[in-house]
């Protein structure tokens, strides 16, 4: 199976990572049934389809994508190769199998070359905030963030650098971040990303105060009643 990670970038300082990752797959005629002997064979069944790819099954090395799903995620170009033309996807839909766990499927979509496209990038963060040692709780608001850009300009993910968070009234907002050249964010700038909020002290419960005198009225009542039926 071919499987190849290709890093390169620099944007105001910051080290954004394009990674192009090429699977090989084989074409399959197997369905419903026929695919649990595909599975026992270490194979990932799989479907190709898009706007302009007439939709197509096949196969692949299931281990070699799952170490891709986890290295690369869902947001990253892949060039499939090995039935034909080479085809630009994206990891649309991954099916777990819910009794034994573990992928058992997966939707790959197929991009129009030179056509931008629009996707949810991965948020991550990095750098430790200073306000969280002085009590505060880092909060963060986004983990994705919807961009549009032409496919070689797709980012893995976006880099947020927390550690600007000294005090509690300061946020990062989607403005404050450094975004690759070519990519467009589709969400609102002031939108929050992360901030650092105060801890709040839980208000100490006050003890209930007993009123002895309707507990002495209370007994006694019992009292007189219990006697007026031995009475009776």
């Amino acid at each position: 199976m071919i499987e190849e990670f290709h890093v390169y970038g620099m944007v105001l300082g910051t080290k954004y990572i394009y990674m192009t990752v090429t699977l090989q797959i084989d074409t399959r005629a197997e369905q419903g049934k026929k695919l649990a002997a595909l599975r026992k064979a270490g194979k990932l069944p799989g479907v190709v389809y898009g706007p302009k790819q007439e939709t197509m099954m096949v196969t692949l090395d299931k281990q070699t994508f799952e170490k891709v799903l986890k290295e690369a995620g869902e947001s990253t170009i892949i060039n499939l190769v090995g039935a034909g033309e080479d085809i630009e996807v994206l990891v649309h839909e991954v099916s777990f199998n819910p009794a034994k766990g573990g992928i058992e499927h997966v939707d790959f979509y197929a991009i129009e070359k030179g056509k931008e496209i629009t996707v949810h990038v991965p948020v991550e963060f990095v750098g430790e905030a200073p306000a969280v040692k002085k009590g505060g709780t880092l909060t963060k608001v986004l983990h994705e963030i919807e961009v549009t850009c032409k496919p070689a300009a797709l980012p893995q993910h976006i880099t947020v650098d927390v550690s600007g968070l000294d005090d509690f009234e300061k946020q990062i907002q989607i403005k404050d971040l450094e975004i690759p050249a070519g990519v467009k964010v589709e969400q609102d700038a002031e939108e929050v990303v992360a901030l650092v909020q105060e801890a709040q002290e839980e208000p100490e419960a006050e003890a209930s105060s007993v009123d002895m005198a309707s507990v002495e009225v209370e007994a006694k009542g019992k009292t007189e009643g219990e006697a007026e039926n031995k009475a009776s």
